[in-house]
């Protein structure tokens, strides 16, 4: 065996080192499951944080190799395009550990166990992305997807505990249901490596019953209309940080992982997934925004909100180019900084308000809080798209790529995709005017955010307002999926 192979997983060596790190500080600084005192918990945190940065720089060295490389006889596949994506998605873990440090803080038996759990489902994430078999990307779906049952029951309450287990149970359905579809693939091609499938597949009952299964499994992890059901009790139910964690990095990761196997493994089908695509799309912006509109609770409205997103990010496959892989990946970086944004807001305001997370709680935020009330107006104005914020150019890119085709229906899907931004700046505007024109005799008391929630709201309002005007973010990640 050629052992230099493994030089090419240096960003899953990398935070395997920072989980056995994690794991050993956890163990010696505790004593019965518990800190000596939250000073203890404080460097635990910030060790994960320099840990994290760690697995950045792992990455970038990673990057070197300027051409798509594979090992262990194609079993794991490393390029320049997965390698920006995992940077992004450690990006985003880094922001979630920020802003969930005052949340740990306050739960001392639990802080060893939340960042190894984290750090474990960006592992199975990783390889996930890189795998060039089958096999190799259920096992990594399979180590992304159980550690996150255990983060959403952190919270040990009713609604935590039903958010849990309609996530496991549904993630359990939908393992079993791609690997299915993924027994039907094996029988129809004999194998199960990405290149030898591509190279002998070809559009027959057998293998369109498997890609349809395939789908299904993984328009769980992303959230897609009809799949989404457990998405609004599971956002509820979990703690805030964890589903902000759930909402941008997870999504991210299955997101970009279908374009991956959809344009390398089934492009002898595109014109099967790409109508598969188009129903799916239309039907998960819209429901979703429809939903949106009728919530009162927050982390409920950003879940319908989330799915609305996912249907525009899936916009990016449709067009079958390596456009779309760029378009994708830039727009889930500044996903990840608009949403990560709102979460933060709603953790602080949750802190400080006995666990409220209704909008009503909102009513007159100005008043009080007037700079935490501006900066999530500018995230939610991301979100909806709005110029000159990043999020008005992640659309952009997905719409473009979405017709890069020409395919008539296409158009049709962008044009329903163009109107559903219409109505998902109505459903954002209702917070905002919440905030700013909603009186109301009690609104919440004016109070200071942690330490934690200040840094993560200060790189997710930079990234906002550059993502979208500094061309260069783009032309690096579009120069990558080249």
């Amino acid at each position: 065996m050629n052992y230099g192979q493994f030089l090419y997983m240096l960003p899953e060596f990398a935070l395997v080192i920072a989980l056995i790190i994690v794991f050993a500080f956890d163990f010696a600084f505790s004593k019965n499951g518990e800190f000596r005192g939250e000073k203890s918990n404080t460097t635990l945190g910030r060790l994960t944080i320099f840990m994290l940065m760690s697995v950045g720089l792992a990455i970038f060295s990673a990057m070197r190799q300027e051409d798509t490389v594979t090992a262990f006889g194609g079993l794991y596949v490393a390029s320049q395009a997965v390698s920006v994506m995992k940077l992004v998605l450690t990006f985003g873990t880094f922001i979630v550990v920020i802003m969930a440090q005052s949340w740990v803080e306050t739960r001392l038996r639990i802080a060893g166990e939340f960042y190894m759990l984290i750090l474990s489902t960006l592992l199975g994430m990783f390889v996930m992305m890189s795998s060039g078999n089958f096999l190799l990307f259920f096992l990594g779906l399979e180590m992304a997807s159980v550690p996150l049952a255990c983060m959403v029951a952190f919270d040990k309450n009713k609604n935590s505990a039903e958010g849990a287990a309609k996530y496991i149970l549904v993630a359990t359905f939908s393992s079993g249901v791609m690997l299915f579809g993924i027994s039907f693939i094996y029988a129809a091609t004999g194998t199960l490596y990405f290149d030898d499938v591509a190279a002998t597949i070809t559009a027959e009952p057998l293998t369109i019953m498997g890609l349809v299964f395939f789908f299904s499994g993984l328009g769980f992890k992303i959230s897609l209309v009809p799949f989404h059901f457990w998405t609004a009790d599971t956002y509820q139910g979990a703690p805030t940080p964890v589903t902000g964690y759930l909402s941008v990095i997870s999504k991210g990761a299955a997101a970009i992982t279908l374009c991956i196997i959809l344009m390398k493994v089934f492009q002898p089908m595109v014109e099967y997934w790409d109508y598969m695509l188009y129903i799916v799309i239309v039907l998960s912006i819209t429901v979703a925004n429809l939903f949106a509109i009728r919530q009162n609770e927050l982390k409920r409205f950003m879940a319908f909100s989330s799915i609305s997103q996912a249907g525009y990010i899936m916009l990016a496959v449709v067009g079958n180019n390596q456009l779309g892989v760029a378009a994708l990946t830039y727009y889930v970086l500044v996903y990840i900084v608009a949403n990560m944004a709102v979460f933060t807001v709603i953790n602080v305001v949750e802190r400080n308000n006995d666990g409220r997370t209704d909008m009503a709680a909102y009513n007159g935020f100005y008043q009080t809080n007037p700079k935490l009330s501006f900066l999530m107006t500018l995230a939610l104005f991301s979100l909806a798209g709005i110029p000159p914020f990043a999020g008005m150019f992640s659309k952009f890119f997905v719409f473009m790529s979405g017709v890069q085709n020409g395919d008539p229906a296409a158009y049709f899907v962008v044009f329903i995709a163009l109107v559903n931004t219409v109505v998902s700046l109505y459903y954002y505007l209702l917070i905002v005017k919440a905030m700013y024109i909603t009186k109301t005799d009690s609104p919440l008391p004016t109070f200071k955010s942690d330490e934690g929630s200040k840094i993560a709201l200060g790189i997710c309002t930079a990234g906002i307002a550059l993502f979208g005007v500094v061309s260069c973010i783009y032309e690096w990640i579009a120069a990558a999926g080249l």
